[in-house]
């Protein structure tokens, strides 16, 4: 996902333009585009490379951008860590989740994950990865913003109507036309709510399967998913689509139960 546009200076001026400009750099580096030179950086952010050069030198002091001597391009520094450390920390579904992350690998032998929603894009903050050669897996941090995807249908599913329809209207949920989903996407979301549960069979790529379900808290707030993935191959060779729904709608419920919320809430 490329990184926010540059801040309009008529809005935003002075030290917070920089502070979001900076920002917007750091959000331009993404597991598919991992390693960016200066014009990648300033294409992407709307910014002049000679801006973005001065943000990335003094990024890379801080520690949160890496220099490659060699070729001149940047990678995210550790430094990164620093920061995210104290908030994955204080994540209590993540730290509720990975016990039972760890019970739905082992059960099912295949990834699991959990994710929190940010408003338009599920983000991975867990995983326990498959022990299977072949497998599917996502780092952590990994952004979703596609209608297709289950983890997105299940969050989207909590929201009124109304502002899943504008997400998807204005293209910050993507939708691929001809993805074998119901063209009606309002009671489709209706259904992943009644059934607590959606599944991306080959609807992002032939060969991805993902089963989520939502994880609650006391309030009976969806505050994560719990997501299994696999080989497509795999699942329909094996026939494991429903073990695999059930088992993420098992430990889904566990971390709500964790978390304070009961079918009663």
């Amino acid at each position: 996902m490329a990184g926010r546009p540059r801040q309009d200076n008529g809005q935003v001026q002075g030290a917070a333009a920089s502070l979001l400009n900076g920002l917007a750099v750091l959000e331009a580096f993404t597991v598919q585009n991992p390693v960016l030179g200066v014009t990648e950086v300033a294409q992407r952010v709307g910014l002049h490379k000679s801006t973005v050069s001065r943000i990335l030198g003094g990024l890379a002091e801080a520690g949160y951008v890496q220099r490659d001597e060699e070729t001149g391009r940047y990678r995210l520094g550790l430094g990164l860590l620093a920061l995210s450390g104290p908030l994955l920390a204080d994540l209590d579904v993540r730290r509720a989740a990975l016990p039972y992350l760890e019970q739905l690998t082992e059960s099912t032998q295949e990834t699991s994950a959990i994710s929190v929603w940010n408003g338009h894009e599920a983000i991975v903050v867990e995983q326990v990865a498959s022990p299977h050669q072949v497998k599917h897996t996502a780092t952590i941090g990994t952004r979703y913003n596609k209608f297709e995807s289950s983890s997105v249908r299940v969050f989207l599913a909590e929201l009124a109507p109304g502002l899943a329809t504008e997400l998807i209207e204005s293209g910050r949920i993507l939708r691929t036309e001809g993805d074998g989903l119901p063209a009606d996407h309002a009671a489709h979301l209706l259904e992943v709510a009644r059934q607590a549960y959606a599944v991306n069979d080959g609807s992002t790529a032939e060969e991805e399967f993902g089963v989520s379900a939502p994880v609650r808290d006391y309030r009976g707030k969806v505050v994560g998913c719990i997501t299994a993935s696999a080989p497509r191959s795999r699942v329909h060779k094996h026939a494991t689509r429903d073990t695999l729904v059930q088992a993420v709608q098992h430990a889904a419920a566990e971390v709500s139960i964790r978390l304070g919320w009961s079918a009663a809430t």
